[in-house]
């Protein structure tokens, strides 16, 4: 009897809390609406659209589990770059050549490099998500941890649906709030996605627009065609702690490479010109208890911090510029 009174009472707080949360929520809601017609967002929209807005736990539940934030490098990158999502890619490439090699040339984006984010991004347009966007904005609005970040995209995203350059209708994507191909944010829809066939709308789950509006991305931030990206190497155990990057927030103590050598075992193997600029980089160092300092270890380049500008994640882009080599041993 005592067990099933015990057990009543936590229901009951579960309840409780859930109700208490909700109507917080609602509030918080409420407040938004204020802002985003202060913001220049019609009232018609900002009504239409938040009125469904709905707090998702799960939302919270996946920002504080991702995998960036608990694999180990190795693991990482071979569940992304496999046999499989190569073959799924070269598929997709055999399929959509010519208008890949358009906007390959068009952008002076590498056909590889944007195969192997749309491949880990959604794995070639399969997994695009079905999370309601407007809803799970408006949880990581609410909350706190990243509350700023998501207020803003939410905003600008109310944005573009009261431009009718996106329909409030499709808008179903990730958990994070990004949609289409290539996983755009609302603030990189507005600054970087293309009306690519000139058909007088983003289509950011089709072929062109998607590809396309990533290549502008990447050239506008800087991509530098046929640079590389990464290489892993093996320390010795005198370089100064200094130079070792563990954190994606911002690559300190960057030297040109011919600086390093003395530090890397077998340097001279390495074909790479002593003038680029360079840095070290020991992405599980922080991430992975008991993890070695100096292995995994890599050296980085100015290619590889532009897909830190994507996803500020060093496995991330680890996992990318991978796969992208893999994309070209077989195209």
């Amino acid at each position: 009897m005592f067990k099933l009174i015990l057990k009543l009472f936590f229901i009951l707080f579960a309840l409780t809390n859930l109700a208490h949360s909700d109507e917080n929520f609602n509030n918080w809601v409420n407040s938004f609406k204020i802002k985003a017609i202060s913001y220049g967002i019609s009232e018609k929209v900002v009504n239409e659209i938040m009125t469904e807005a709905r707090y998702l736990p799960k939302v919270i539940e996946y920002d504080r589990y991702q995998p960036e934030f608990y694999e180990d490098t190795f693991t990482y990158i071979k569940k992304r770059s496999s046999k499989r999502k190569l073959k799924e890619g070269l598929e997709l490439y055999k399929k959509e050549k010519n208008i890949i090699k358009t906007i390959e040339k068009d952008f002076n984006v590498e056909k590889e490099l944007l195969l192997a984010l749309m491949g880990i991004e959604t794995n070639f347009g399969k997994y695009l998500g079905k999370m309601d966007i407007i809803s799970s904005l408006a949880t990581l609005s609410y909350d706190k941890r990243r509350s700023e970040f998501f207020t803003e995209e939410l905003l600008i995203l109310l944005k573009l649906v009261d431009k009718n350059i996106i329909s409030k209708d499709i808008l179903y994507g990730s958990w994070a709030g990004a949609f289409g191909n290539f996983q755009f944010m609302p603030r990189t829809i507005k600054n970087y996605a293309l009306d690519y066939n000139n058909n007088k709308i983003i289509e950011l789950k089709k072929i062109e627009d998607s590809f396309a509006s990533a290549a502008n991305y990447l050239n506008t931030i800087g991509w530098k065609k046929n640079q590389p990206c990464f290489i892993k190497v093996e320390l010795k155990d005198n370089i100064p702690k200094k130079y070792l990057n563990s954190s994606a927030r911002q690559i300190k103590n960057k030297k040109k490479f011919n600086f390093f050598r003395k530090f890397i075992k077998n340097h001279e193997k390495f074909n790479i010109k002593n003038n680029l600029m360079a840095a070290i980089i020991i992405p599980d160092k922080d991430i992975i208890p008991g993890a070695e300092t100096f292995s995994p270890a890599y050296i980085i380049f100015e290619n590889y911090e532009k897909i830190l500008n994507w996803n500020r994640s060093l496995r991330f882009a680890l996992a990318v510029c991978t796969l992208k080599d893999n994309f070209k041993d077989e195209i």
